[in-house]
Formats: C-alpha cells, sequence, structure tokens
C-alpha cells in the first residue's frame, strides 16, 4: 500500500506509543492522516522521530510519515478533533488527568478500548477537574488490531478486526463518535451504550485466565503461542465458565452482552462448537506469542480494569462470580497486588447502591428526577 497525500485529510490524535498505539498510528499516517502521536516517556518515540514515521508489516505494509511525534501533550491535541486513547486501562486516569488542561469545545475522545467502564471513569476525572468544554468520551468494545511492535518505529499487524462497537457516554451522541472514526476506519460501529461496550469487553476472560492457567510455562520463559497453545480443552472450560459469569452479571442489568464464542465470530469470522474449537479456528491467534512474565498488562491491566468491575457490579447486584473472583485472587496473588483493592471498583466509579434504573439511565445519559443519580458523573 503506497501512502496518500491528502492533505484535506483532518489531523488525528493518538495517545499512546505501545503495540498498539504504534500500529494505529502507522496506519493512519499510511492512509494519509496527518497524526500526532503522544507518549509520556520519550523512550518510545525515538524510532518513529528518528524515522520519520513508522513501518508497517502483516496484514498492512508500508511506511507512514507521522506528522508530530511529541512528549508534549498540548502539541499533541492541537488541531485535533478526534482524540484516540491507546494506553493500557490503568492508564486511562492518568492519562485524562493530562488531557483534562488542554481539551477543547467539540472534541471527540475514544478510548481503544476502555476495558469495563473505562469512559466513565476518564469523564469522572475531566469532571473532577472542572472541565467545562463539551468533550464526548467514548470507548470501543474492543482495540482494532492484532499487532506488536517489532522494532523501533515497527510494528506487524496480525489481524484488523471486522466489526467494533463504539459507545459513548449520552448515548445521543455515538453517531457523532462513528461519524469522526469512520473518516478512517469503517471498522468502528454504533453500540448501545457504555456499558454494553464495557461487558462485550472479550479480553477479560481471554487475558487474565490464560495468564494465570499458563503461568509456569510464562515463567521457563517457553516460546508458545498464546491463544494457541495456551488454549488446551481443559483451558477452554474455565474459560467458558468465566464468561457465563460475564453474561449473567450483564443480564442483571438488562443487557445481553455477546458470548466469547460469538464475538470470535463477529470480530474475526472464527467459527467451532466450543470454545476450544471456535480459537483454534482464527488464523489472527497464530504467531502471537505468548508474555515472558506475569507483571504484564494482561493481568496489570485486565484484572482491576476489566474482572474487578465486573465482579463488583455483580456483588452488588446478587450475581454470584466465582471463577471470576477465583482468577483475581490467583492473579493478586502471583503480584502480591489486591486487584480487588486497587481495581474498579462500583465504590471507586461512584455507582455503589445504584439501582438497575439508575445505571440504565447513566448509560443512556438521561438524569434521574429525584436527584438520585452521582452529582460528580455528568449523565
Amino acid at each position: 500500500m503506497s501512502q496518500e497525500h491528502a492533505t484535506s485529510k483532518p489531523a488525528i490524535a493518538v495517545l499512546g506509543a505501545g503495540h498498539g498505539g504504534i500500529a494505529m498510528a502507522g496506519h493512519l499516517s499510511l492512509m494519509g492522516f496527518p497524526v500526532h502521536l503522544f507518549n509520556r516517556s520519550p523512550d518510545r518515540l525515538w524510532g518513529v522521530k528518528s524515522l520519520g514515521g513508522i513501518w508497517l508489516e502483516g496484514e498492512v505494509e508500508g511506511f507512514g510519515r507521522v506528522a508530530a511525534a511529541t512528549t508534549d501533550i498540548e502539541e499533541a491535541l492541537d488541531g485535533c478533533e478526534l482524540i484516540n486513547v491507546v494506553v493500557p486501562a490503568t492508564g486511562h486516569h492518568d492519562m485524562a488527568e493530562i488531557c483534562a488542561p488542554h481539551l477543547r469545545e467539540g472534541q471527540v475522545v475514544v478510548l481503544h478500548p476502555g476495558r469495563t467502564f473505562g469512559a466513565l471513569e476518564f469523564r469522572q476525572v475531566l469532571r473532577a477537574r472542572g472541565v467545562q468544554a463539551d468533550i464526548i468520551v467514548a470507548e470501543a468494545q474492543t482495540f482494532l488490531y492484532a499487532s506488536r511492535v517489532m522494532g523501533p518505529g515497527n510494528a506487524k499487524i496480525f489481524r484488523i478486526k471486522n466489526s467494533i462497537p463504539v459507545a459513548s457516554i449520552r448515548a445521543h451522541l455515538i453517531p457523532r463518535v462513528i461519524e469522526h472514526l469512520r473518516e478512517a476506519f469503517p471498522q468502528f460501529v454504533p453500540g448501545d451504550n457504555i456499558f454494553k461496550t464495557s461487558f462485550d469487553n472479550i479480553g477479560s476472560i481471554f487475558h487474565p485466565a490464560l495468564c494465570a492457567l499458563n503461568a509456569g510455562w510464562i515463567e521457563d520463559d517457553s516460546e508458545f503461542q498464546f491463544y494457541v497453545d495456551g488454549v488446551t480443552p481443559s483451558v477452554a472450560r474455565i474459560l467458558e465458565a468465566i464468561d457465563a459469569e460475564r453474561v449473567k452479571v450483564a443480564e442483571a442489568l438488562g443487557i445481553r452482552a455477546m458470548s466469547a464464542r460469538e464475538w470470535l465470530y463477529v470480530a474475526y469470522n472464527a467459527a467451532g462448537s466450543t470454545l476450544y474449537e471456535a480459537m483454534h479456528a482464527n488464523p489472527g491467534y497464530r504467531g502471537i506469542m505468548a508474555p515472558t512474565n506475569l507483571r504484564m498488562r494482561y493481568i496489570s491491566e485486565d484484572v482491576p480494569s476489566s474482572l474487578v468491575p465486573i465482579a463488583s457490579v455483580g456483588a452488588m447486584l446478587g450475581v454470584r462470580t466465582p471463577s471470576i473472583d477465583a482468577i483475581i485472587r490467583i492473579a493478586s496473588t502471583i503480584n502480591g497486588i489486591d486487584y480487588f483493592a486497587t481495581g474498579r471498583t462500583v465504590e471507586r466509579l461512584n455507582i455503589s447502591g445504584m439501582s438497575v434504573r439508575e445505571l440504565r439511565l447513566l448509560a443512556i445519559g438521561e438524569s434521574q428526577g429525584n436527584g438520585s443519580a452521582p452529582p460528580d458523573i455528568e449523565i
């Protein structure tokens, strides 16, 4: 693919220069969009700066020239209506803090992905920092790419997903978010609301449990394909139990969450009569190697920002989540961190004690007539 040079295309900010951010920045640049790539530390930017852009390989190939690679958030956001946040969910709070003083009227912030309740957390921070500008905060259900950084200024896109729902706080603004995203990516589709995108977070099912259940291989520094060799029939049955609990918590909110098998078919056209068969039928998972340690985002991000909020909402609504709780406890023991205490609980999200009706109104962006909605959340 050759790079276009259409100067009429809008500038787009990509915040985060990890595996996902480098892939997205490179792809957008290759399509001719002026990209402002931001990272809090300069170490992940030097390769992009020295090359002047990003080399991509895999499903997308070519060199994309990046307009700006910077540690200055004001420079990164300047002139960009669409702001793509591509950092681990544990960084959403800090990124909101960094962005807050520099956000301007009409900008659209999309978390790629929000994991579980990411948009809600991000908006809370903006409110707490006194942001008065009308900012749309949205979250994608999952990340667009299966990708890895291969070297300085170089990333490989193993697969681009087919269809990714996106939802915003104030659900009536979802079409505006989609309009911005589709200038570059036709894969994004309107989601129902932020609770639906949060509960369709399939990373919560695959990432933490696969790390915990393959801890021996990972600590032995064995080389194996994470989603293929790491998923045996027994491991897949545990994933199915965790998945069923996630779906039940969503049902308690009146939301139909996709099962992991359904998601694999929608995202990758991968089908099977069991989760084991569906995961092994997905060519996008082949070649993705397992992590080399257990202090990485599949646990440090996905447990506190995905599993903990699901379990916490389940407890509030009277839905038992024994398999999810077990993985949280195992992950906490592995890394010596109490993820129940540090994660996105209903207390931290300021939704503790809310009724299903109040939660549903929060998701679509309607305030309560009786004033029962949390005062520091804009709904």
